[in-house]
């Protein structure tokens, strides 16, 4: 069972050990009493909900594209199988790096949805840096260290996922299995099962608690650990009668950004992995969700 966390406990003796202890473990945890407020998470699920309900044709009105990552689309790939979803993104205006030019697009016959969404991008970003900061402190480095990659040209994204009911639901899953590329994830569920983690030789399917959050680690902070704390493994299963909504928001830094093993991190030891390149890696995986490119680009491809 995934560890809980409580953030009313942070700042109190304990926080930072069972935070530590939780993303060695696990690498993911489930969050009450986060602070994003019930109201809105109520809203960005129901506004989910509208959204996919709309006609096919006015959701490829704001299709993504190969140069724009922000937008609608049903084809996307994952270990070059294509999932059992759909999505629509949302992230920022891009002025520079692999999507220069890139600018979220917003359905027109959906009132008030622009507004939900981009209030719950605000609080979830702003929680996902709070969370980094004590995993900062984590892995000794001062408050501030790590956030500072986040700031103006940033490419953290909010997504929105809807997965249909499948008939053959033995035969697909609604995400293949895969370690989430960026720094942080922060995932509102719907009550519909279907995320699992592979933790040892098992897969754990995520029971959702009542208005908790799923939080786990990306591959940057396995990076940065030096394999201290380790991205999970993760999937999502296909249903074959029931529906299932989910948002994450996908910490990641600005394009520029080089991250290596931190040296708070390495205790005696040598680094684990070389510098790598966040813009680089980031294109390599987002091109590999378009078309089968073969193997996806891995951080093991950068290890020493």
């Amino acid at each position: 069972m995934l560890p809980i966390l409580d953030l009313t406990q942070r700042g109190h003796a304990g926080w930072l050990d069972a935070l530590d202890v939780a993303c060695r473990d696990w690498g993911c945890f489930q969050l009450r009493c986060h602070g994003l407020g019930d109201d809105l998470c109520r809203s960005v699920l129901a506004d989910m909900q509208r959204f996919f309900a709309l006609p096919y044709r006015d959701k490829l009105d704001i299709e993504r594209t190969a140069d724009n990552p922000w937008g609608f689309y049903d084809r996307e790939l994952t270990k070059n199988a294509r999932d059992w979803k759909q999505i629509f993104d949302v992230g920022p205006y891009a002025a520079a790096g692999p999507f220069a030019g890139a600018r979220p697009r917003w359905p027109e016959a959906l009132p008030g949805f622009r507004e939900t969404v981009e209030a719950y991008y605000a609080a979830s970003e702003a929680l996902a840096l709070i969370l980094l900061g004590d995993i900062g402190e984590c892995l000794g480095v001062s408050r501030g260290t790590l956030e500072q990659e986040f700031g103006k040209g940033h490419s953290s994204f909010l997504r929105l996922n809807y997965y249909p009911p499948c008939a053959q639901a033995d035969q697909h899953l609604g995400i293949s299995h895969h370690t989430d590329a960026g720094a942080l994830t922060v995932l509102l569920p719907d009550e519909q099962p279907g995320l699992q983690f592979l933790r040892g030789d098992d897969w754990h399917t995520v029971q959702a608690e009542p208005g908790a959050l799923i939080i786990n680690i990306g591959d940057i902070v396995q990076v940065w650990s030096n394999d201290r704390y380790r991205a999970p493994l993760h999937r999502v299963l296909a249903n074959p009668g029931d529906s299932r909504f989910s948002a994450p928001f996908f910490l990641n830094p600005g394009y520029d950004t080089v991250y290596a093993p931190l040296p708070g991190a390495l205790q005696g030891g040598a680094p684990r992995y070389r510098p790598i390149n966040w813009g680089e890696f980031r294109a390599g995986r987002a091109a590999g969700d378009y078309a089968d490119l073969g193997a996806e680009v891995q951080i093991s491809d950068f290890r020493t």
